[in-house]
C-alpha cells in the first residue's frame, strides 16, 4: 500500500506539470482518488436496482481512507477514449441474503480480504454532444481481472460516469462500474462475487504541445514560438492595441488601425516616429510641427512664432529701420528711406540736381585762385547736407571759367576749383569714393564772355549725377 500511494503522488506531480494547456482535445488523462466496493448487488435474492446501491452504504461498502485507484487513459477520437485502471481496497463487508428471515441482508467480515483490480475501459463522453464546457457524462464498457484475497477472476464491466470540469484540464470525477463475475459464490479466498465499484477523484487532461506557453496548442497556433492571444490565433500583440505584431508597424507602441498600429499623440495624422513634434499638432509640410504665423518656420525653430518672418532669420522679420520696405540687410541706406528700385536708398530727383547746381553757380572763388571767398562756405555746407541725404549716389564736380586769360591757365584753374569743391565736401563728411572732379576751362561757356554778367555765369561749378 505504501508503494501504491507513492505511485499516486508521482502521478499527481506529473499531471500538475503537464496539464497547463487549454485544449479540450488533450489526448491523455490521469485520474486518481478513492474507491468503494459493494457486493450487495450479487447477494442471492437481492432485487434492489443494480446501479444504485447507496442504501446502507456505511454497512455495505468496503472503503479505505486513502488514494486507492489510478486511471491512465488516452483519447482516440469522436468522444471515445481507452483507459487502464488499477485499484486496491480491503473487503471487510460481504453482503449475504438471509432467506430465512424475510430476505434481510446479513453483512459478514470474510476476513479482511485484500482487493486488487486491473480494468480496461472504453469510455464514451457525451460532453461534445451536449456542447458543454463543464458537464461531462459518460458511458463505459470493458473488462478486468479482480482479486478477493487468494481468489481471482475476470469480470465483464459496464458503468456510468459524471465529471465536473473546474477548468478545461482539471475535473472532479464520479464513476460507478458494475463488474459481473462468472464465479459468483461467496466462499472467502475461493470466489470472486459480482460487485459494484464506486470511484470519486480528480482527473487531469494533458499531452497537447504548446511551445510558447500561451494556452494555444501548436496545431492551432499561427505563431507557435511566440506567446500570443486567442483572438489572433496565438500571435502576440505586444502593445495591446488590438493589432497583432505581424500587422503592426509599431508593435511595441499602442496605436490606431488607421495608422497601422502606430501612435499619434497629437492627433495630426503623422505617427510619432515621423513627427518632429509628436506632442504638438502640426502639419505634414512642417513634419508634424505647428507653424502659428504661417511663415514656413516651425514654431519650435521660430524665434518670432506669432509674427511671420524669414526662414534665414529664424522666422523673424528682417528689420527695416527706415521703413522704406527694404530690409536693413539689403538696404544700402538703412537709416534713410529710399526706394526698392534703388536698393533702399533715395533716388536723386531733378529738383535736387537743380538745387545743387543753383548752389554751384553761387560758389565764389578769390580772383585767379581756387580758394573760396568767406561768404561761399555756407553754400558749400548746404551742398554737403544735400549729398548726405543720398549716401550711395555718386556725383561729378565740373569746373568752368570765363575766357579771360590763357587757355592753359583757365584749364588748370577750372580743374583746381572743381577739386577744391570736392575736397571741401569730403572734409565735411562725404565719402571720397562718391565724388569725382574735372575741369573744362573756358571750353563750355553758358553765356557770352563779352559782358561782365556773361563772364560771371561762365565762372561756375556744375554738379552731375553719375549713373
Amino acid at each position: 500500500m505504501k508503494h501504491l500511494n507513492k505511485l499516486f503522488a508521482v502521478a499527481l506531480l506529473f499531471a500538475g506539470l503537464t496539464s497547463q494547456a487549454q485544449d479540450s482535445n488533450n489526448p491523455w488523462a490521469v485520474s486518481f482518488g478513492a474507491n468503494a466496493v459493494d457486493t450487495k448487488v450479487s447477494a442471492v435474492g437481492n432485487d434492489s436496482p443494480k446501479w444504485i446501491q447507496l442504501a446502507n452504504a456505511r454497512e455495505n461498502w468496503n472503503f479505505i481512507p486513502s488514494v486507492s485507484y489510478l486511471t491512465v487513459s488516452r483519447y482516440v477520437g469522436d468522444g471515445f477514449s481507452f483507459g487502464l485502471t488499477g485499484s486496491v481496497n480491503k473487503i471487510d463487508k460481504m453482503v449475504y441474503r438471509d432467506l430465512s428471515t424475510e430476505y434481510t441482508d446479513v453483512v459478514v467480515n470474510p476476513g479482511d480480504l485484500s482487493y486488487y483490480a486491473i480494468d480496461a475501459t472504453i469510455k464514451y463522453s457525451f460532453m461534445e454532444m451536449l456542447k458543454s464546457k463543464w458537464l461531462d457524462p459518460s458511458l463505459n464498457i470493458g473488462g478486468g481481472y479482480n482479486f478477493f484475497g487468494d481468489a481471482s477472476a475476470g469480470t465483464v464491466n459496464g458503468g456510468l460516469g459524471l465529471t465536473f470540469w473546474f477548468s478545461e484540464n482539471v475535473g472532479l470525477q464520479l464513476q460507478s462500474t458494475y463488474k459481473h463475475s462468472f464465479d459468483d459464490e461467496r466462499i472467502a479466498d475461493l470466489d470472486v462475487p459480482t460487485h459494484i465499484q464506486h470511484m470519486v477523484g480528480l482527473t487531469f487532461k494533458f499531452g497537447g504541445k504548446d511551445t510558447d506557453g500561451d494556452g494555444i496548442y501548436d496545431k492551432e497556433d499561427a505563431c507557435p514560438e511566440e506567446a500570443g492571444l486567442p483572438e489572433f490565433k496565438g500571435c502576440p500583440d505586444n502593445d495591446k492595441d488590438g493589432i497583432q505584431n505581424s500587422e503592426d508597424s509599431c508593435p511595441d507602441e499602442a496605436g490606431s488601425k488607421e495608422l497601422n498600429g502606430c501612435p499619434d499623440n497629437d492627433g495630426d495624422g503623422i505617427i510619432n516616429s515621423e513627427d518632429a513634434c509628436p506632442d504638438d499638432k502640426g502639419t505634414k509640410m512642417m513634419n508634424g510641427c505647428p507653424d502659428a504665423d504661417g511663415d514656413g518656420v516651425a514654431d519650435k525653430d521660430d524665434k518670432c512664432p506669432t509674427v511671420a518672418g524669414a526662414k534665414d532669420n529664424a522666422g523673424c522679420p528682417w528689420p527695416d529701420t527706415d521703413g522704406d520696405g527694404v530690409a536693413d540687410k539689403d538696404d544700402k541706406c538703412p537709416t534713410v528711406a529710399g526706394t526698392v528700385a534703388n536698393n533702399g536708398c533715395p533716388e536723386v530727383s531733378d529738383e535736387t540736381m537743380k538745387k545743387l547746381n543753383d548752389y554751384g553757380k553761387t560758389i565764389l572763388f578769390n580772383s585767379g585762385k581756387a580758394s573760396f571767398q568767406k561768404q561761399t562756405i555756407p553754400v558749400l555746407q548746404a551742398m554737403a547736407a544735400i549729398l548726405k541725404e543720398y549716401p550711395t549716389a555718386k556725383f561729378s564736380l565740373e569746373g568752368h571759367t570765363d575766357s579771360d586769360g590763357k587757355d592753359a591757365m583757365n584749364q588748370k584753374l577750372s580743374e583746381d576749383r572743381a577739386a577744391a569743391v570736392k575736397n571741401f565736401l569730403v572734409e565735411n563728411g562725404i565719402d571720397a569714393s562718391r565724388l569725382s572732379s574735372k575741369g573744362f576751362g573756358e571750353s563750355m561757356p553758358v553765356d557770352s564772355n563779352k559782358t561782365a554778367k556773361g563772364k560771371a555765369n561762365n565762372r561756375r561749378v556744375e554738379v552731375k549725377l553719375v549713373k
